[in-house]
């Protein structure tokens, strides 16, 4: 997993996790939809990473 791809898939989890609490803390449903997304997008950018890994070695 090259670190660049690994720190934006850790930022986006991160970020999207963040986004969906205040939303939820706020009652913003599109806002926590839009940061649950994100955070699955940074759950399977790690995912794609850790299958390259997996078939590189």
């Amino acid at each position: 997993m090259t670190a660049g791809e690994k720190a934006k898939a850790k930022t986006e989890q991160a970020a999207g996790k963040a986004k969906e609490a205040l939303g939820n803390a706020l009652g913003n449903e599109r806002m926590a939809a839009t940061g649950q997304a994100e955070k699955s997008k940074g759950d399977a950018r790690e995912a794609k990473e850790k299958a390259k890994d997996a078939f590189k070695h």
